[in-house]
């Protein structure tokens, strides 16, 4: 396996838009070598005869029937609301005329 090197790391910081300095840089080439020989270390664990999951316990979706139930009216929603106007919550301004 290549070996990942100091140009591919700097490289992919600035795709991933992080700012590494050289110390960094340096610091994190050989670890990424590592975690990427660790990876490939698993290909040759698993045979040809085991099937890839995304789950080791097959998951079934349990869907409920959908119930149309009355939802609240206007006035019922608003009845609690410290202040409303024209079927509205009434809300203190936060921006400024200046949008």
């Amino acid at each position: 396996m290549p070996e990942i090197t100091r140009e591919e790391v700097a490289h992919l910081a600035n795709l991933a838009r992080i700012d590494l300095s050289d110390a960094e840089l340096d610091h994190m080439a050989p670890q990424l070598n590592v975690i990427l020989e660790s990876v490939a270390s698993f290909k040759d664990a698993v045979g040809d005869d085991v099937v890839p999951t995304s789950h080791p316990i097959p998951l079934t979706n349990v869907f409920r029937e959908d119930v149309v139930k009355p939802g609240l009216t206007a006035e019922a929603a608003l009845a609690m609301a410290p202040a409303s106007e024209q079927q509205r919550f009434m809300v203190p301004r936060i921006l400024g005329d200046e949008q």
